[in-house]
C-alpha cells in the first residue's frame, strides 16, 4: 500500500493498455450506526474480506466521501481485465453484513485507453496516488461529433496545453460509450486541491468547453485504506473494525 494506504495493486512483465474500470459509491443507512458495535464491525470485516479476494490479483481502491458529500460516504474502484470479474466482486460484496444497509446511489463503468487526443503514446497510468480524487461522468454534445476528426484534434490541443500547467494534478479518463450513461469518466488526483479547482476553472474558458452537455455530480474523495474508510462510516477505530470476534 502506498502512503496514504489506499492501493491494492498487482503489476505483471506485461500490461496491456485497456481495463474495464467500475466507480462503485456506497451510502450507509443512518439506522446501520445505530446498531451494536459488535454487528458493524463483523459487517466491515465481510465487506473487506471481499475486497481483498479481488484485490489478489486486481487493482482496487477506496476513498471516503464523509465530509465532502451528503449522498455517498465510500468510493470503490476496481478495474479488471475482463466484466465478469467486477460482476463477481459486487456479488460477493453484496453479500456482506454491511452491504444490507447500503444503497448505491451512483455507478460508473469505463474502459481505460490511451487517448486519441495526445500525441504522448505512454502506457496509460492505473493506479491513483494523489491525497484526494475528483470524479464526475461527462457528456459531450452532438455537434462535437459532427466536426472533422482534425478539427476536434485541434481544439483538444488548448485543452491539453492548459492541463499541462497543473503537472501536480493527473488526469485518469475511462471512456464509456454503450457502456454506461455517459461517454467518459473523468477522474483527477491530486495532493493538492486548490491546484485542480484553479485547473478546472481555466478550463471553462477554453473552445472544448463549449461542447460539453454534462459534467455533474462532481465527487471529492479522500484517499484511504478500506479499513480507514470502513471505520469512518461510524467512527469506530480502525482496530475494532478489523480485529476477528
Amino acid at each position: 500500500m502506498s502512503a496514504h494506504g489506499s492501493h491494492y495493486t498487482f503489476y505483471t512483465a506485461f500490461m496491456p493498455n485497456r481495463f474495464f474500470v467500475k466507480y462503485t459509491f456506497f451510502k450507509v443507512d443512518p439506522a446501520w450506526r445505530r446498531l451494536d458495535a459488535e454487528t458493524r464491525a463483523a459487517g466491515k470485516r465481510e465487506f473487506l474480506a471481499a475486497c481483498e479476494d479481488f484485490s489478489d490479483g486486481h487493482l482496487l481502491q477506496a476513498f471516503s466521501l464523509v465530509g465532502t458529500r451528503g449522498d455517498a460516504d465510500l468510493l470503490l474502484i476496481a478495474e479488471a481485465e475482463n466484466l465478469d470479474r467486477i460482476h463477481e466482486l459486487h456479488v460477493v460484496i453484496g453479500q456482506s453484513g454491511l452491504a444490507q444497509w447500503t444503497t448505491t446511489p451512483y455507478s460508473f463503468l469505463g474502459l481505460r485507453k490511451p487517448s486519441e487526443y495526445s500525441d504522448e503514446r505512454r502506457e496509460v497510468p492505473r493506479a491513483f496516488h494523489g491525497r484526494y480524487l475528483f470524479v464526475y461522468p461527462f457528456v459531450k454534445t452532438r455537434a462535437w461529433y459532427a466536426l472533422p476528426a482534425d478539427e476536434r484534434y485541434r481544439i483538444m490541443q488548448d485543452h491539453i496545453r492548459i492541463g499541462r500547467e497543473y503537472p501536480q494534478v493527473d488526469n485518469h479518463t475511462t471512456y464509456s460509450f454503450g457502456l454506461d450513461d455517459q461517454e467518459f469518466v473523468v477522474a483527477f488526483d491530486t495532493d493538492d486541491a486548490g491546484a485542480f479547482l484553479d485547473l478546472v476553472q481555466r478550463l471553462r474558458g477554453t473552445e472544448a468547453s463549449a461542447y460539453t452537455l454534462r459534467d455533474t455530480p462532481s465527487f471529492t474523495c479522500l484517499s484511504s485504506s478500506l479499513e480507514r474508510a470502513l471505520a469512518a462510516l461510524d467512527g469506530e477505530p480502525v482496530a475494532a473494525a478489523i480485529a476477528p470476534s
